[in-house]
């Protein structure tokens, strides 16, 4: 017998929380309610990324109070059973990642196994299984930082991914938090399309993909949800926006090196349409990435598109993810520092996109959409997706 199970899905980089203790958390903390609330999941898979912020060294010390924020409110109390992983090993640089996944199941959910990577078969989950510090000898996660000659020139930092492996009713899945890789500068990304930071998190992408479907293990349906940091295509946006305007390019004096890049409306008293510099994407009509939820500039989000031979995804309706303004009172506004982008992502292979129950068949229909749309949630905004699993019984 078909049955279903109706499970949510979230990812949400935290890195503000912990460069901002305190300030913003408690707000963020009810939208996540809200939305767990009135989408009523039974299985709850929560990816975070950035635990512990930038200055992570000083701020992991409020990671443990986050997760049991969540994990002890009120919200959760019909939730009997709980699995924590966080990777806070900030001293062992080798393998050092920062994630955080929160796994919760409503005591109305029977049947629940996890995969056990090390004897490798499953085993029913009971009860509070918390894993919070190094999880090198945790047999029920799997975790890798990107290998160092990846990216020789870049900057390597705390990006990999972690998976879990769950039955669900007889059903497999792969549940994977994912962190690839930024961009560094917003002039480098606009010397070439695809950009250089794009092809890195293409091989990135590919490498977790090929990792979670090789024949260590038997291949299983998977969702991988996290913080991609897929940018738009900069140079065809930035040449798109600048049609009609003058563009300069300021050259540091002592070096031929581009410093900063200027499009100067024609009329208009020559107003600064466009400036961008390393760190600075400042656009005069900030409104084209908010209007009808930035749909316009989809056409420029190509990096998904790579993996369409294994990767699906449901349509996106919701406006750019990051870089939000982290001004309390300023929650629909983007930081002027970088290209507003959907970062933040729920992706999954064509064989869990089977597995989703489209509302026609009378269920409840699938959302994929932002968290706290009107509330400051920091520079990213948390990104769900709700929807009811195909599952069996027999």
């Amino acid at each position: 017998m078909e049955t279903f199970t109706d499970v949510l899905l979230v990812t949400a980089n935290v890195g503000s929380l912990f460069d901002n203790v305190g300030e913003i958390q408690h707000e963020w903390l009810q939208e996540l309610f809200k939305t767990i609330h009135s989408h009523k999941p039974q299985f709850i898979a929560l990816h975070f990324q950035e635990v512990g912020g930038k200055d992570y060294m000083v701020n992991m010390g409020h990671a443990e109070n986050f997760f049991r924020s969540i994990e002890s409110s009120e919200e959760m109390k019909d939730f009997d059973r709980v699995c924590i992983y966080v990777d806070n090993q900030f001293q062992a640089e080798d393998s050092f990642t920062a994630l955080g996944s929160m796994y919760f199941i409503h005591k109305t959910l029977k049947n629940i196994y996890q995969y056990d990577f090390n004897v490798k078969d499953f085993k029913a989950v009971v009860g509070q299984n918390k894993y919070v510090g190094s999880l090198d000898r945790v047999t029920t996660v799997e975790k890798e930082k990107f290998p160092k000659n990846f990216w020789p020139d870049f900057k390597w930092s705390r990006k990999g991914f972690m998976r879990t492996r769950w039955i669900i009713h007889n059903q497999g899945l792969d549940l994977v938090n994912v962190h690839l890789f930024h961009d560094a500068s917003n002039l480098i990304a606009c010397n070439s399309s695809p950009s250089i930071y794009s092809a890195n998190r293409k091989n990135a992408l590919r490498y977790v993909i090929n990792r979670i479907s090789d024949s260590h293990y038997t291949p299983m349906p998977f969702f991988l949800f996290g913080d991609f940091n897929f940018r738009l295509d900069t140079l065809s946006l930035v040449q798109h926006l600048s049609t009609a305007a003058d563009v300069q390019t300021v050259k540091k004096d002592s070096s031929n090196e581009v410093e900063k890049i200027i499009c100067e409306e024609k009329d208009n008293d020559h107003q600064v349409l466009l400036q961008i510099e390393e760190k600075l994407f400042a656009y005069l009509h900030q409104a084209v990435f908010r209007e009808d939820n930035g749909r316009a500039l989809l056409k420029y989000d190509k990096e998904v598109a790579a993996f369409h031979d294994v990767i699906r995804e449901e349509d996106i309706t919701f406006p750019p993810s990051y870089p939000y303004s982290e001004e309390y009172s300023k929650p629909t506004q983007y930081m002027n520092t970088r290209c507003p982008a959907w970062c933040d992502r729920i992706l999954m292979s064509h064989a869990a996109q089977d597995l989703i129950l489209r509302s026609d068949e009378g269920q409840n229909s699938v959302v994929y959409d932002t968290v706290g749309p009107n509330v400051c949630m920091g520079d990213h905004k948390p990104i769900f997706l709700s929807f009811s699993l195909k599952t069996n019984d027999h």
